[in-house]
């Protein structure tokens, strides 16, 4: 016997937007989605008027304006499947831009903890993609966004904060499992020309794309996966924190013009 469910999907993102009372009129042109709330906290204050669209679980989300645009802002998750609930309550309320200013760890030598990444496409190692797309789907950024994030992150570089850092380009593998990052599992996402690993760029280039909505992420190295070098609490890494943050607010000004 074959149970009918009720609905197609038992909860889509327009559910989640009715629950947490959001409508399209509230949320900005632009979304900057860091992962942790400190850092999204770090973005709301540098917003004029910022108001508090809901808070769900443990995530808030802010709007307000930054220099002339409105601009939201939410810790959208840690990992790929709190990522892809924040994603999709994004993309309903129709954002007409979307940038990660995420952290990862690095999957090269020659990059060193503190440099910063920006991501093309991303090697889908996690939950949730596969619920959205075949395997042979291979989320990527938009250009237009990556190229200018990549701009915006080497003038990041050239100044006093990242003295003598560097940014690199190129794919993100996507994980669910930190503490299962192997020589065999790290060998093949390197194979398969990743230069970082992290949490969630997968689901949310996936679910961005899946709307049709421009999205691009950019990633502060936090340690090497290949030298072993742990870097969280290297002050090096808490600096491409801040970095990360000035980019995607630098490029709301450029995006402005």
């Amino acid at each position: 016997m074959t149970t009918q469910m009720a609905k197609e999907a038992h909860m889509t993102g327009k559910d989640l937007m009715g629950m947490v009372q959001l409508t399209p009129d509230a949320v900005g042109e632009i979304a900057l989605v860091p992962g942790p709330a400190e850092r999204s906290e770090a973005i709301k204050a540098k917003l004029t008027d910022a108001v508090k669209n809901f808070t769900f679980m443990e995530y808030s989300m802010y709007t307000g304006d930054y220099e002339g645009t409105k601009v939201t802002t939410i810790n959208g998750g840690r990992f790929a499947a709190d990522t892809a609930i924040t994603t999709e309550i994004l993309c309903n309320a129709e954002v007409k831009t979307m940038v990660r200013l995420g952290s990862c760890g690095a999957l090269r030598e020659d990059i060193n903890v503190g440099d910063l990444i920006v991501v093309t496409t991303a090697l889908k190692g996690e939950g949730v993609t596969q619920y959205y797309v075949d395997d042979d789907f291979v989320p990527t950024a938009d250009q237009a966004l990556t190229d200018k994030l990549k701009a915006l992150a080497e003038q990041e570089v050239a100044g006093p904060m990242l003295q003598g850092k560097k940014v690199h380009v190129g794919p993100c593998w996507t994980t669910d499992c930190i503490l299962r990052e192997t020589r065999e599992h790290v060998g093949k996402a390197v194979d398969g020309g990743a230069i970082a690993v992290d949490m969630v760029s997968a689901a949310f280039l996936t679910i961005a794309q899946q709307y049709n909505i421009p999205a691009a992420v950019v990633l502060a190295v936090s340690d090497n996966v290949i030298t072993g070098e742990m870097g969280f609490m290297n002050t090096d890494y808490y600096m491409a924190e801040s970095a990360v943050v000035n980019v995607g607010l630098n490029l709301v000004k450029e995006l402005n013009q």
